[in-house]
């Protein structure tokens, strides 16, 4: 941990409170254990001093619900008081399986419904906390983050809202467009990228992998993803090739133009294992397309890694592809809910982040800086070379 000794040496700003809303609460409960596993382990001789009471405690977690009347309406509860403190609000936008009722009909929570219960969150703690945070591992309207007829800019509407509403910094994971930050400039805002864990829980089932440019590339799906394919591509010293999607522009299927092709620009693919980064699966037929495509050119195994499975049209066609030999992995964090039915499926592995996500709540909360958590590079090449002497 590039952190800890800077954390040994000085206290946080104000004591330290998580508040995981339910749709965030499982990953809260991670971080918070981990937070509280740091803490035992870089306490020293002058914890008996009055400063360190707030410091060690077995539960950062506070409850935090948004309770909802019969027509459907909520509002925000803390449970305990959060004067003075150093408050970070956890919230998954994308948790469709919370429901609740309106007039007696199941409803189920949308991105919007989530993002209200947040704001209603702020709204309880009044002013009182020290200091207001918000980690959003999928950012809020983050695909409507650009205007391109008369339509509305969601994304950075909702991040002047928060700030508005007094929150000093905004945490977030590989931002669709990390530009969005333009609508807040003076305020904190931090997309992270989760390539090391992407790679640990990849080298972790497949052993075998040969990481150079004669057994493995990186392929970006479409020119969007192109940063994040490039950095992998260097930091892993193997090339990279890139699909770009051949739309039809003047229709409109199911919100967005359909793809008519995707067309390939990189070296040859036979024999060589392939790894496709992107930052989500919706629905996935895009990716399923590029894996086919990439079979077809006499790739090897075929790797997808993504940020957030949002898996909105079910898993049929992965299981299908998958069948087939057009995919040998799926490996998606646990950012964003995952359906019981994902962890069961052979090809299916999460990158678990929630020691990435409690470092970064606990190099903040003692405000020192996290530019060495931001960039994986150093701890990717360690990686790498313990994977390569045991080949």
């Amino acid at each position: 941990m590039p952190n800890i000794k800077l954390m040994e040496s000085g206290l946080p700003v104000a004591p330290l409170k998580i508040g995981a809303l339910e749709s965030c609460r499982e990953l809260g409960e991670k971080v918070n254990d981990y937070i509280v596993q740091f803490r035992k382990s870089t306490m020293d001789k002058n914890t008996d001093s009055p400063l360190y009471y707030n410091y060690l405690r077995d539960n950062y977690l506070i409850d935090c619900p948004c309770p909802r009347f019969g027509s459907g309406e909520a509002k925000g509860l803390l449970t305990e008081s959060i004067r003075g403190t150093d408050l970070f609000l956890m919230v998954d936008v994308c948790n469709h399986s919370l429901t609740y009722s309106v007039n007696g009909h199941l409803n189920h929570m949308s991105p919007d419904d989530h993002f209200q219960d947040l704001k209603r969150i702020i709204a309880a703690a009044n002013g009182k906390a020290h200091r207001v945070n918000v980690l959003m591992p999928f950012l809020y309207e983050s695909r409507q983050h650009k205007r391109t007829k008369r339509e509305s800019l969601d994304s950075a509407l909702a991040l002047q809202e928060l700030i508005d509403m007094g929150v000093s910094n905004i945490f977030t994971f590989d931002a669709h467009d990390p530009r969005v930050q333009n609508s807040i400039p003076l305020h904190g805002f931090d997309s992270f990228n989760p390539p090391y864990q992407f790679m640990k829980a990849l080298l972790k089932a497949e052993p075998d992998l040969k990481v150079d440019k004669e057994h493995l590339m990186i392929i970006s799906p479409d020119e969007g993803a192109m940063q994040r394919a490039v950095y992998f591509s260097n930091v892993m010293g193997v090339n990279m090739g890139m699909f770009y999607k051949r739309r039809d522009y003047s229709t409109i299927v199911n919100g967005k133009n359909p793809i008519v092709a995707h067309e390939f620009l990189g070296e040859h693919l036979d024999g060589k294992d392939a790894i496709i980064i992107d930052d989500m699966i919706s629905s996935g037929e895009s990716m399923l397309d590029v894996a086919k495509q990439i079979k077809a050119r006499g790739a090897n195994r075929v790797f997808v890694c993504t940020t957030f499975g949002l898996f909105t049209d079910g898993f049929e066609k992965f299981d299908d592809y998958y069948e087939k030999g057009y995919i040998d992995r799926v490996i998606t964090t646990n950012l964003t809910y995952l359906p019981a039915e994902a962890k069961e499926k052979p090809y299916f592995l999460i990158a678990d982040m929630s020691k990435f996500i409690a470092l970064i709540i606990d190099s903040m909360n003692h405000d020192i800086s996290i530019g060495k958590v931001m960039d994986p590079t150093e701890k990717i090449h360690r990686l790498l070379a313990k994977h390569n002497t045991s080949l």
